[in-house]
């Protein structure tokens, strides 16, 4: 049994020790946010942090990630308060979104160590694969993001996930209750 602690809280996975993070998550937990997309830790698809670092989980097996803190897309704000995920958002740095997740997980990595980093640091932080091509404005998100995090912007981005129809349809007025 692999223990560890995925989005806050405490997990025994009863899988093979050798069997990689990213099928514990998706397969064992649900988590399908994290997405599979190469296996060989080329693309970042896969990204979570681990300890707070941004690290594919398709190279962690469960033996490596024992006794350690694991954050999933699905942890970092379920409300989609995290100003990564606002700014993505208001920036429409997201195209089809397989790759949002792993994206969202190495920006925010790079947010907490660093709130204000330039677009060489954003460029060799995020290592992902985007097949939509959204650099350009990945990088104009990270650095709102940033902003938002040493509280300097306020971002006005997505409403919250949970929200009623009416209350969807004031937040985003293309969205209307259906009679």
């Amino acid at each position: 049994m692999s223990r560890l602690t995925v989005n806050n809280r405490p997990v025994e996975f009863d899988m093979e020790p050798e069997t990689p993070l990213l099928w514990a998550l998706r397969d064992a937990a649900n988590l399908t946010g994290t997405k599979y997309g190469c296996g060989v830790g080329d693309c970042g698809a896969c990204m979570v942090l681990v300890d707070g670092e941004a690290l594919r989980s398709c190279l962690i097996t469960l033996t490596e990630a024992e006794g350690r803190f694991v954050t999933t897309i699905e942890g970092l704000a379920r409300d989609r308060s995290h100003p990564v995920q606002q700014a993505l958002v208001a920036e429409q740095a997201i195209q089809c979104g397989f790759c949002t997740p792993g994206m969202a997980m190495a920006a925010a990595a790079l947010i907490a160590k660093n709130a204000n980093p330039t677009k060489q640091q954003i460029e060799e932080a995020i290592p992902n694969l985007c097949r939509c091509g959204v650099y350009p404005r990945l990088v104009n998100a990270i650095q709102r993001a940033g902003r938002a995090a040493r509280r300097v912007e306020t971002i006005g981005a997505a409403p919250a996930p949970g929200i009623s129809v009416e209350d969807a349809a004031r937040e985003v007025p293309a969205i209307r209750e259906v009679e």
